[in-house]
């Protein structure tokens, strides 16, 4: 049976990965019982796996560009510790990563291997983490990039939209920021295949098919949650003053998928119109 590390388990896509990969013999650890930072800890771990999937990461983007050598110690150093022990116990390396490595200013999908320039720092630990991938272990490392999760579990765009609904008659929502919503349990399945393919290296897109602007995605929340989708009322990213930028621009290309003869991402209404009495409590 593989042998399969999982490290991030604790978090929204760690725990769908976790009931996504239960056929393997899995060794899901938490940041509680895994530090990727820890190089020793990290090899140890690693010894004897057929593959590792990196779910951990630093994710608070505004607060990574006040404590960016917490940022890069995790979504850097991270990956580059795991990267160095698979390659020592030839195991594939599976890394989850952002569209945050791009700089947003994009009018069409973004091609796999277009180059990185991240604007904030959070973008920025995350594009090194991929580099230290690249340059340690170019062979047997696999990057998957994603955006605009939402799941069943931990805090989410959905979640916080429905939640305020509860006390607002009208809730403002951008329109100026396009991107993917992305299920984190389509995503768990997607990195599953990878596992079950003979793919060993290169750069994937794991996000919904299409897309949409956050102002049309809490429409279709509400739509979806027997709301009134009049309630959510356009505004624009000027309007919030926020210590990171966010990608206007979040929509990524997905040719690698077809290229490795799998299947690709579904789109994206498909997915959350299945998603949501799983994650949100049932549908109208």
């Amino acid at each position: 049976m593989m042998r399969v590390l999982l490290t991030g388990a604790g978090g929204m896509l760690g725990r769908d990965l976790t009931e996504v990969l239960a056929g393997y013999d899995l060794h899901a650890a938490t940041r509680a019982t895994l530090d990727i930072t820890d190089a020793s800890a990290v090899e140890s771990a690693v010894s004897g796996v057929d593959v590792v999937v990196n779910a951990a990461a630093y994710t608070a983007v505004d607060e990574a560009e006040s404590h960016r050598d917490a940022a890069f110690l995790i979504n850097a150093e991270g990956p580059k510790n795991l990267a160095r022990a698979a390659k020592k116990a030839g195991a594939r390396l599976i890394h989850v990563s952002t569209d945050y490595v791009f700089d947003g200013s994009a009018t069409s999908p973004y091609a796999e291997d277009t180059e990185r320039n991240p604007q904030s720092v959070y973008g920025q630990s995350k594009a090194a983490g991929e580099e230290a991938l690249e340059s340690d272990y170019p062979e047997g490392s696999i990057i998957v990039r994603t955006a605009w999760l939402y799941g069943q579990h931990g805090p989410n765009f959905p979640k916080t939209m429905l939640r305020l609904a509860q006390s607002n008659d009208t809730v403002s929502v951008v329109t100026d920021q396009i991107g993917q919503p992305t299920w984190s349990k389509d995503l768990a399945k997607w990195i599953k295949n990878l596992i079950d393919s003979p793919v060993q290296s290169g750069v994937f897109h794991g996000t919904n098919a299409g897309h949409t602007s956050w102002f049309d995605f809490a429409r279709e929340v509400y739509s979806l949650a027997g709301l009134d989708p009049e309630r959510i009322t356009p505004t624009t990213s000027d309007h919030f003053e926020r210590p990171a930028p966010r990608p206007s621009w979040s929509v990524l290309g997905h040719e690698a998928w077809d290229e490795a003869g799998l299947a690709t991402p579904r789109p994206w209404k498909d997915a959350l119109v299945e998603a949501f009495p799983i994650c949100f409590g049932g549908s109208k």
